[in-house]
């Protein structure tokens, strides 16, 4: 067998050889077979799906019915048991008291965490209408109810000790609220900042690892949950769980009517480039995508939760938040490759 190159001679007439220049183009993948983060585009669709009028009606009746089922069957049995053993159904009778109190202080807390969420709304209107209108007095009664709402918290001592220093110098409305807005709210859009990096970090690192079904979405929806009630606690509206779950439908539902929580072609771009992603495995790709729609999740959280509109200060970047939060995750796995 011969070593070496083989040549050929092609006869006949030269300029009946193909040509490079002729060769059909090489075509980019199609768009389906790119990673479109679809673990969080199911997670969020499914967090900001409204039940129909007929589903509620039925879990609201089936609640209902449950819950009229299990007293009868409880008081029953107590009563039975006061019969037989009078010390046991004693007994029995503190025990149920005690938990019916705990529900009570349960439901107190979520009505509390209902009226946090609702104060933190009624601010950011107020600021907004009073931006809007320019009265230097309701200015400063927002300022009032703002230094209130974070009274007590010594994250917030040496801000409103600057507030209360320089408020008097402030002789409009923009002004004294862009005061307030610097010196009171920017140490907690830091660390609202903070909590949006380390949930898109996290929901890209797991849709990354975890080859399970589901499971990313899973893991998508509880590290959006947890990052949105963090950021909620951060502003002074911590919630309880249907505060959180109530406050996570609004932010996700306003993503998904504006489209938000769609791919776009410059979302990975300051840490991946141009046409890199289409590059990676398909499973990193995911995760990428996934982290960067969390991040996108996390500035709209942060809008909705904050008591002052973004004025004086900037709002977060979705890619600057990016790069801060999967930047690390992509060299290291770049080296790694």
């Amino acid at each position: 067998m011969a070593k070496g190159p083989v040549l050929f001679d092609l006869e006949g007439d030269t300029s009946e050889r193909p040509s490079v220049a002729d060769a059909p183009a090489v075509q980019d993948l199609p768009q389906g077979d790119a990673p479109q983060g679809q673990a969080m585009q199911i997670a969020a669709r499914l967090a900001a799906r409204k039940p129909s009028l007929l589903t509620r009606l039925f879990w609201g009746l089936a609640g209902a019915v449950l819950a009229a089922l299990v007293s009868l069957a409880a008081w029953r049995f107590i009563t039975d048991l006061m019969t037989r053993y009078p010390l046991l159904g004693m007994a029995m009778t503190v025990l149920m008291s005690a938990f019916l109190l705990v529900c009570a202080l349960v439901a107190l807390r979520e009505l509390a965490a209902f009226g946090r969420l609702g104060r933190l709304d009624g601010l950011r209107h107020s600021a907004t209408v009073t931006l809007a209108s320019g009265d230097l007095k309701a200015a400063r009664d927002v300022t009032d109810r703002l230094v209130g709402l974070y009274k007590g918290r010594e994250d917030t001592r040496w801000g409103r000790e600057r507030l209360a220093e320089l408020r008097g110098d402030q002789l409009d409305a923009a002004g004294l609220l862009a005061l307030a807005e610097t010196e009171l709210l920017s140490p907690l859009d830091n660390a609202a900042q903070r909590e949006v990096e380390a949930a898109a970090r996290q929901v890209a690192t797991v849709t990354a690892l975890v080859p399970l079904a589901l499971a990313d979405v899973v893991a998508a929806l509880t590290s959006n949950l947890r990052m949105i009630r963090r950021i909620a606690e951060i502003y002074g509206g911590r919630s309880g769980f249907f505060g959180s779950w109530r406050l996570t439908r609004a932010v996700l539902s306003h993503l998904v009517a504006t489209g938000a929580v769609a791919v776009g072609d410059d979302m990975l771009e300051p840490i991946l480039g141009g046409s890199l992603l289409g590059k990676l495995s398909r499973r990193f790709g995911e995760g990428m995508v996934n982290g960067a729609l969390t991040a996108r999740v996390g500035v709209a959280a942060i809008e909705v939760c904050r008591p002052l509109p973004f004025t004086a200060v900037k709002r977060p970047k979705v890619r600057s938040i990016i790069a801060q939060s999967l930047g690390g995750l992509f060299s290291k796995a770049n080296a790694k490759g």
